[in-house]
């Protein structure tokens, strides 16, 4: 496999030719910037959808009466869906036609959306979070797709860069948009709100977006590979999620991981043997894009991971509404939101070696500083951590993907736009799950000890387990009728040994960002970069 191509043609019957050197199209259509506003509202819908339901998992797990790891399942659920159906979606996309796939993708999403919102069960609203993943899944590296196909070489990374800051911007407000919603209208809302945004933009793409296809689209869809995937990260994820009810010894957890195991094995063995492969292993002798994958995971491990504990932190430990929590979290938004494009600068200056490096250490020292926050933390600490939390995300979030699209062939740009984000929501599926197992784990041995100690009559087995599972969450298990000195002791218990667990999560969250830092050292800026396309008007 080359690393350097010439831009594909479009094959008959397509609607634009991707030469640079072709016509600008007239009018609205195909012209690069609304183009670009066009893809950020729906890639927007899916980034916020990430982080939004986190500041609403509180209210769904009361209202609808789910367990931990239901509520796991709510982002598990969306984030694998996603993880296991980006590279496919690329591949529809370069067969198809990005267009086309990014508007079934917006129509599909806000139909889940909705359809969330009106559920009653928890188990539905999991089913249609994952359907929400499927759909999602066909929006981003459509929009990659579409980016690459409408600006110039010279202007695709400056569109790359206000693209990623949309993500990072969305990814970040996600909880204080969430906040708003739970608290003055109700956790349907933050569903709800998905369907105007997605008839905005369904309008936008139809008038907006030209269609660009490669000569050389796939015809075939290798449906072995996607079976063999998709069954490895579920075995996987469900493994993670389970251990802590099972147990790190019990044969089910590792009947489960093995089979993972040999889930990726058999998948990359077929990979080498199918003509039409779901993912090109050629792409990884590129040792940066190797590199951009990793990162991007490790990223998302520290990120998303970290996040879903500090909602439950700030809610159910500080007593904060939705709204509140949400402000609390504001520093990481604006850090990111101001990072994003000043990343982007400095990735054009230096390449992305430095500001990534710099990016994950500075995460790696947030997530440390996360491990120290108790019960009595004000909230300027809070905001100093969070600030550092954003500021070092952004080169990350914004450099990635140049890192990993750049040096990837340009026919495989659809492949690489899924693959970039599926690192991104592998990371997070793998993020909540690893770091739910250290919290479970944490409070499951810490819990008895510090009950005992405060002088706390004795659980049954039973009792334990469900006080386990409330305080993995924050919650203080404080029955009807317990006696005000009591209620006092257990929240007391209850809250230092939520924070204990996580403390731990956030230490093995700062030690992922720790070897990110390496794996950023091995990035280099994208080697087919200069092989974009560019038609329109600038």
């Amino acid at each position: 496999m080359t690393s350097q191509t010439t831009l594909d043609k479009t094959g008959p019957g397509d609607e634009a030719s991707a030469s640079p050197s072709g016509p600008a199209p007239a009018g609205l259509r195909g012209h690069p910037w609304f183009t670009l506003i066009t893809v950020a509202v729906g890639v927007m819908m899916v980034a916020l959808d990430g982080t939004i339901v986190a500041i609403a998992n509180p209210a769904i797990q009361k209202d609808l009466g789910a367990t931990f790891a239901q509520v796991q399942w709510i982002t598990n659920g969306y984030f694998l869906a996603l993880a296991v159906a980006l590279i496919t979606a690329g591949k529809l996309g370069d067969r198809f036609g990005h267009r086309q796939t990014f508007l079934i993708g917006v129509v599909g999403f806000a139909a889940a959306s909705g359809a969330i919102g009106l559920s009653s069960s928890i188990g539905a609203v999991v089913t249609f979070r994952v359907l929400q993943g499927l759909f999602g899944a066909l929006l981003m590296p459509a929009a990659l797709g579409l980016l690459r196909a409408t600006f110039p070489a010279e202007k695709l990374n400056m569109a790359i860069g206000i693209w990623g800051m949309v993500i990072g911007a969305s990814t970040a407000g996600g909880p204080i948009l969430g906040g708003v919603l739970v608290e003055h209208v109700n956790w349907q809302s933050v569903f709800f709100i998905n369907v105007p945004v997605g008839i905005i933009a369904l309008v936008l793409g139809a008038v907006i977006l030209l269609d660009h296809r490669a000569e050389n689209a796939p015809r075939s869809f290798d449906l072995l590979g996607i079976a063999l995937l998709s069954g490895a990260m579920f075995c996987l994820v469900w493994a993670l999620i389970k251990a802590p009810e099972w147990g790190w010894g019990d044969g089910r957890t590792w009947a489960f991981i093995g089979a993972s195991v040999l889930g990726f094995a058999l998948f990359a063995f077929w990979e080498t043997r199918v003509k039409e492969p779901l993912i090109p292993l050629g792409l990884f002798r590129s040792v940066a894009l190797s590199a951009g994958v990793v990162l991007m995971v490790l990223m998302a491990i520290a990120f998303l991971g970290g996040l879903f504990f500090v909602t439950f932190y700030l809610q159910n430990v500080h007593g904060m509404g939705p709204i509140d929590a949400g402000l609390h979290l504001l520093p990481l938004t604006g850090m990111m939101i101001v990072g994003s494009p000043l990343a982007g600068v400095m990735i054009t200056k230096l390449g992305p070696r430095v500001p990534l490096a710099g990016g994950m250490a500075a995460t790696a020292i947030a997530m440390y500083g996360m491990s120290t926050l108790d019960t009595g933390t004000g909230s300027a600490v809070m905001s100093l951590w969070f600030a550092l939390l954003g500021l070092g995300l952004a080169p990350v979030m914004v450099g990635a993907t140049e890192v990993i699209v750049g040096n990837a062939p340009l026919e495989l740009s659809g492949v690489a736009g899924g693959l970039q984000q599926a690192a991104m929501q592998i990371g997070g599926s793998l993020g909540t799950a690893v770091l739910g197992a250290v919290m479970a784990s944490k409070v499951d041995s810490d819990l008895a000890g510090n009950w005992k100690a405060a002088g706390l009559p004795a659980l049954t087995p039973a009792q334990q387990a469900q006080a386990s599972e409330a305080v993995q969450v924050g919650v203080p298990p404080i029955a009807k009728g317990t006696p005000e000195a009591i209620a006092a002791k257990i929240t007391d218990v209850a809250h230092d040994t939520f924070i204990s667990g996580m403390s731990l999560a956030s230490l093995v969250a700062a030690g992922v960002a720790a070897v990110a830092i390496f794996v950023a050292l091995l990035t280099k800026r994208g080697a087919n970069a200069e092989a974009g396309a560019g038609v329109g008007h600038i």
